[in-house]
């Protein structure tokens, strides 16, 4: 009997051992799964943070687009305070809204606006730009969304009294121009370098004009008459110089941006928001 009760108290404590080992290793193993999941979720929830944190970089990237102009051409763009504002300005920034992009101006000389383009530190120029043959091995160019008028702008005492008055043989006449300009372009071609006097602003070529260095300026029809407006004793001549269309600039060859471009100015000229806005600076 002694035999058989301690063969019967072994049994007992051996399947007591091994429902006690059972119960560590299931306690173990789930410890260990719960933090296997932990961590994984720790990690996912990393990876995922930075993908949103990279995705919000890209994404704030991608809503800024670059415009270059030169701030001294009014009504077309102009400082407002330390503000760029004007036509372009304007138009630029609803073109940016139906990208889905926050528009940049960034002011610099008219002509570097090109080099800036192609150069990729800015998106496109917009700059009251007339298309021609020269800028056209530079940079492509959108569909016009404006029309220009090169003017003549004189004293109003001054020997010139129409634009024919300019290309009279013996005429001497000196001519001040924005640098890159087309007014510059039209007028080196007209008169020869030697009558162009060229500055980095309109505003430096009618300073000029009012000292007596140059006898008138050519330059766009809309900036001219603010000039004048601003400045006693000048005048712009009642005949134009030229007549042109304004487009917005883009690297050679950026075919996708060119082409939502040319969207949105179609669709900001059929619903006359750009109408509206070139009124708002151009009073008929």
């Amino acid at each position: 009997m002694k035999k058989l009760a301690l063969l019967l108290l072994s049994i007992v404590l051996v399947i007591s051992s091994v429902v006690v080992f059972a119960s560590c290793g299931d306690e173990t193993t789930s410890s260990e799964a719960e933090t296997s999941t932990n961590k994984t979720e720790t990690s996912s929830g990393t990876e995922s943070s930075e993908a949103a944190s990279i995705e919000e970089e890209v994404s704030t990237d991608e809503k800024v687009i670059k415009m270059a102009t030169n701030a001294y051409f009014p009504p077309y763009e102009f400082y407002e305070g330390e503000n760029i504002v004007g036509i372009d300005a304007e138009i630029a920034a609803l073109i940016a809204e139906k990208l889905g992009m926050k528009l940049e101006i960034v002011d610099m000389s008219f002509d570097s606006i090109l080099s800036a383009v192609n150069a990729g530190t800015v998106d496109f120029g917009m700059a009251g730009m007339t298309v021609n043959p020269d800028r056209l091995k530079e940079v492509d160019f959108s569909n016009s969304y404006a029309k220009g008028v090169q003017s003549v702008i004189v004293k109003n005492d001054s020997a010139i009294t129409k634009v024919d008055d300019l290309f009279a043989e013996g005429a001497t006449y000196k001519v001040g121009v924005q640098l890159g300009t087309t007014g510059d372009s039209y007028s080196t071609s007209d008169f020869g370098s030697d009558r162009v006097t060229q500055y980095p602003t309109g505003n430096e070529a009618v300073a000029a004009l009012l000292k007596g260095d140059v006898d008138c300026v050519i330059i766009d029809n809309e900036p001219a008459k603010a000039y004048v407006n601003a400045n006693e004793g000048i005048k712009t001549l009642e005949t134009a110089y030229a007549d042109e269309d304004y487009a917005i600039c883009v690297k050679k060859g950026n075919t996708e941006l060119l082409e939502k471009i040319n969207t949105a100015i179609y669709e900001l000229t059929k619903d006359g928001s750009i109408a509206n806005i070139v009124s708002k600076y151009i009073k008929e």
